[in-house]
């Protein structure tokens, strides 16, 4: 069982940064693929990118692509968004998941195992 806490959302004007951690419980962390989603009102959740195990792999949204960096970092059991020229669109509820293969990276919601509760990112003009 893998538990699964994002943080780092909050108010930010458009063209701002942000940076969401998610920390994860359990020794396996490691052996997972992470990914991030996101949420917004009245929409469906959404691919935002994935990591491979190792991190050696990445995989984006286009409408991410090249203004947000998905990090993690084994040793403290944490996978991060770096979020940089921020837009209003981009305002939704943030979602980490991790999912038991490890060696792929998915857009595929269905294919994670385990979700955290989200965290709040509101982009305003």
């Amino acid at each position: 069982q893998v538990q699964l806490v994002e943080s780092g959302g909050g108010l930010v004007q458009a063209g701002g940064s942000l940076r969401l951690s998610c920390a994860a419980s359990g020794r396996t962390f490691s052996s997972y693929a992470m990914g991030w989603f996101r949420q917004a009102p009245g929409k469906e959740r959404e691919f935002v990118a994935s990591s491979r195990w190792s991190g050696t792999s990445t995989y984006y949204a286009d409408s991410v692509k090249g203004r947000f960096t998905i990090s993690r970092d084994n040793a403290k059991n944490t996978v991060y968004l770096q979020m940089n020229s921020l837009k209003p669109e981009d305002t939704a509820v943030y979602y980490c998941a991790a999912k038991h293969d490890g060696v792929g990276v998915s857009r595929i919601r269905a294919q994670y195992d385990y979700w955290g509760q989200g965290t709040q990112v509101t982009v305003s003009s």
